[in-house]
């Protein structure tokens, strides 16, 4: 491939790793341990990811397990749990804490749905974005010793990426969506 051109698909492909890490936070009817990649927790006046103060487990289709390496972190977990908008109150016995997951009503769903199809849609606008900026930089190359078919070509071929990624954008989408409503 034109190295003109993988510049852009570098682009596109990180625009689909950041999309694809965004639906792993929203929860479906199923307990995900990524509904906590986002939460810190302060360990010793640092904020730290809760994944690096404890053990975390799915005993349970609807129930996360944290057992932190250390009993004093018990009540720092649960502050930066409760200040997170998971909107789950969590449950310890001292040493561990337990987070169960509620049955999503038919309204969640839809509304989890909604927010899918959005952040769909950011990353197909920003995959557009990508493909408008090649694009640009095809067209200042007029004039150059770059011919003007090769400038189509690569237009061409952009437009080729492109479709690609939002396509990929749409079957994760999709999929998520599926995902979610599936009870």
């Amino acid at each position: 491939m034109n190295e003109r051109l993988q510049v852009y698909e570098d682009k596109m492909k990180k625009t689909m790793a950041s999309l694809e890490s965004e639906l792993m936070t929203i929860r479906a009817g199923r307990a995900n341990p990524n509904v906590l990649n986002k939460i810190m927790v302060d360990y010793y006046g640092t904020p730290t990811p809760i994944q690096q103060v404890g053990n975390v487990s799915v005993p349970e289709p609807r129930m996360i397990q944290i057992q932190p390496w250390e009993k004093s972190m018990v009540k720092a977990i649960e502050k930066a749990i409760n200040m997170s908008d998971l909107g789950i109150n969590p449950t310890n016995d001292g040493s561990v804490i337990r987070l169960v997951f509620p049955e999503l009503t038919e309204e969640r769903r839809k509304e989890l749905v909604k927010d899918v199809k959005k952040k769909g849609e950011q990353a197909k606008v920003a995959v557009r974005n990508i493909r408008r900026d090649g694009n640009d930089a095809w067209k200042k190359l007029k004039g150059t010793d770059v011919s003007e078919d090769e400038i189509k070509d690569l237009e061409t071929q952009l437009q080729k990426i492109t479709d690609k990624y939002v396509k990929e954008v749409d079957k994760a989408v999709e999929a998520k969506a599926k995902e979610v409503m599936t009870v």
